[in-house]
């Protein structure tokens, strides 16, 4: 049995996680803001080594680094880590696309989404910290209803690269990607019981997503590649299996 001292001490933990991540997040504290253990341990005011716990809780999300001396810091990204982050996001998202467009229970499952997607739409009324919220609510929740923990798992360890991306050049870019429109055409793929076609739809929403982080609104730019240079039905056929 756990005792109230530890459970007390496991609670201080998550709400020091929970305040920092909020803060990371929003640009409270922006890319390279120094996390001082007196300072910050003070605002939060809880001891350091609380602070210590959740720092590291965070490093493991990969929303904080740690530098020379221990100076732990909030995570700095560049163009390559957001290729990075998206390269691997789009292959997990489309194959979590590909398995529930393929599932027994596809319409169970595009009902949830829906009402996901119903989420996004309200908390765009809300607040810009509950439209991050209920972007990646969406993403998790693609992800969930496959049944496949690993995948899940995986995508969940890519979530604090996903938030420092959000972060990369100012939520203004990354609200453009956050409307309710541009997803529910995840759901309308979905629906379509088409794997292939789910698949381009994800991938191509990725690929939009990181050109807009990235580059904003401009155009002329060429497209990034963050699909390994093939996708497996260009033309709508699947691929042939090696001999």
């Amino acid at each position: 049995m756990v005792s109230r001292q530890a459970q007390a001490g496991r609670n201080l933990r998550q709400m020091a996680v929970d305040a920092l991540r909020k803060a990371i997040t929003t640009g409270t504290f922006p890319p390279g803001t120094h996390l001082g253990e007196v300072q910050v341990s003070d605002q939060l005011g809880i001891s350091r080594g609380t602070l210590r716990e959740a720092l590291r809780e965070l490093q493991q999300e990969g929303l904080v680094s740690y530098g020379d001396r221990g100076r732990v810091a909030v995570r700095q990204i560049d163009e390559k880590d957001i290729i990075n982050t998206f390269t691997v996001r789009a292959a997990l998202e489309a194959v979590a696309g590909e398995t529930l467009a393929a599932s027994y229970y596809r319409e169970q499952h595009c009902r949830s989404l829906r009402a996901a997607v119903d989420d996004m739409a309200a908390a765009a009324q809300v607040s810009l910290e509950a439209q991050i919220e209920a972007d990646l609510a969406f993403h998790e929740l693609l992800c969930e209803l496959t049944g496949n923990d690993a995948l899940l798992r995986s995508w969940k360890l890519l979530e604090g690269s996903i938030r420092m991306c959000i972060m990369y050049r100012g939520l203004e870019r990354a609200l453009s990607n956050m409307s309710a429109d541009r997803h529910l055409e995840i759901v309308t793929a979905i629906e379509s019981g088409d794997p292939v076609k789910t698949q381009t739809v994800i991938q191509d929403h990725m690929v939009a997503t990181a050109q807009e982080l990235l580059f904003g609104t401009v155009r002329s730019r060429r497209p990034i590649d963050i699909l390994g240079g093939a996708r497996p039905a260009e033309r709508g056929e699947r691929p042939e299996k090696p001999a």
